[in-house]
């Protein structure tokens, strides 16, 4: 990336307190003034350095500029100067991996979170690896400038990868700069990727992610550990997956002993993806001898036609998508997972287990816990919890906001 003039930020009191406190976002409406810059203007592009001063020019916080996004600064790095650069994504790179360290030597996982965004120190960047693949998505086009050298750390860093893939956020792949730099979503930018469906391994469990289309990287990684969970649970029972995407949670359930599990999502590739994803374990007992099912249609429909029906399961899990992209949206999020947990106790046998999830930062997990609690008490079920679960440890939460996974296991009493 060619060197240009740093702009020279300064914030509103709010603003500079919450980036001394180590938040690393800067919002549109916290900064009071810019200055200098490749312009001499004040003004830049995506990528620029975002040098943040107080008001005694004292040096804060330095990041990278996003002009055409409301989070207006992603801040790299406070207290100290650093240099911007390849060094940089080297030393934060090499400390992620070194936390993770645990999965990478895993015999029977090879699919995990390598960089995730802001809480790895680089906002705006995550980096996934499957298997021999890795991922990288990026949530702001401030990373374009600088995207060469990103590629050239990863290559040197993690020696393992035969190829690497592209994935832009939607708001990324729609910028100028994105498109000038004739960037694409799913595109291999690094090596050899031969099929956009790649193999890996869960638990000694095998799936695939479509890492060029698939929703995220191509899979959830984040629930690696609640789908190791269900695994336990699931021996000799009756097992209902409710948003089944993939099928990681049905599959491991089989592959626990489940006798029944009838898993359910509105998309067909979902579904489609799931009978793949059995018929791929084929090797494990549990999958061979177990009764599955699918079913494609609205969530909240099925459990209502279920009901109707008399069935009963010993174990529902309830997994939904983000229902608060927005604050304007945590009202009718909480209202909507009341609405699967009615549906999801009158599922359950008595003295069966409850799973459901949520993976909306602006939901609280005990804001979660208590909507899931009282929608079964209205339901005249009563739960005990027995545990709640967060994010895995390749997902580590650096902010308030990176705290966005939580799953509440509840025993389900009459």
């Amino acid at each position: 990336m060619t060197s240009s003039p740093n702009l020279a930020i300064r914030l509103s009191p709010n603003a500079l307190k919450h980036v001394r406190q180590g938040h690393p976002w800067v919002f549109d409406g916290g900064i009071e003034s810019v200055r200098g810059g490749r312009y001499g203007d004040g003004t830049g592009e995506p990528g620029d350095v975002a040098v943040i001063f107080d008001d005694r020019r004292r040096f804060v916080a330095v990041g990278l500029w996003d002009p055409r996004s409301p989070i207006r600064i992603k801040v790299l790095h406070a207290a100290s100067p650093v240099t911007v650069g390849a060094d940089l994504w080297h030393d934060r790179l090499a400390h992620a991996l070194a936390h993770r360290w645990e999965l990478l030597g895993s015999a029977d996982t090879d699919a995990l979170r390598i960089v995730h965004g802001e809480n790895d120190r680089l906002p705006g960047l995550v980096l996934d690896l499957y298997r021999t693949v890795a991922v990288l998505k990026l949530y702001s086009a401030a990373w374009v400038p600088h995207l060469d050298e990103v590629l050239g750390v990863i290559h040197s860093t993690i020696w393992s990868i035969d190829g690497i893939v592209l994935r832009l956020a939607r708001s990324v792949a729609a910028d100028p700069t994105v498109r000038e730099a004739d960037l694409a979503d799913g595109a291999v930018i690094h090596g050899v990727v031969p099929d956009r469906l790649v193999e890996f391994r869960e638990h000694g469990l095998r799936f695939t992610a479509d890492v060029r289309r698939g929703q995220k990287t191509g899979w959830f990684l984040d629930q690696r550990d609640n789908r190791d969970r269900v695994h336990a649970l699931a021996d000799g029972a009756t097992v209902l997956d409710v948003f089944c995407c993939g099928g990681g949670f049905s599959v491991h359930a089989a592959a626990g002993g489940a006798r029944h599990v009838h898993s359910v999502d509105r998309s067909p590739h979902a579904i489609d993806d799931t009978v793949r994803h059995l018929s791929m374990n084929r090797d494990i007992p549990g999958v061979v001898a177990v009764d599955a099912r699918q079913t494609v249609g609205d969530a909240f429909e099925v459990m209502d036609d279920l009901r109707r029906a008399g069935d009963r399961y010993d174990l529902v899990i309830v997994d939904p998508p983000s229902f608060a992209s927005r604050r304007s949206d945590v009202r009718g999020a909480l209202q909507a997972y009341a609405a699967l947990t009615t549906r999801a106790v009158e599922l359950v046998v008595p003295g069966g287990t409850l799973v459901q999830a949520s993976c909306s930062s602006r939901v609280h997990p005990d804001d979660f816990t208590t909507i899931v609690e009282k929608a079964a008490g209205r339901a005249r079920v009563h739960l005990e919890v027995f545990d709640r679960t967060a994010q895995p440890i390749d997902h580590p939460v650096g902010f308030p906001e990176g705290r966005y996974l939580k799953a509440v296991y509840a025993r389900v009493n009459p």
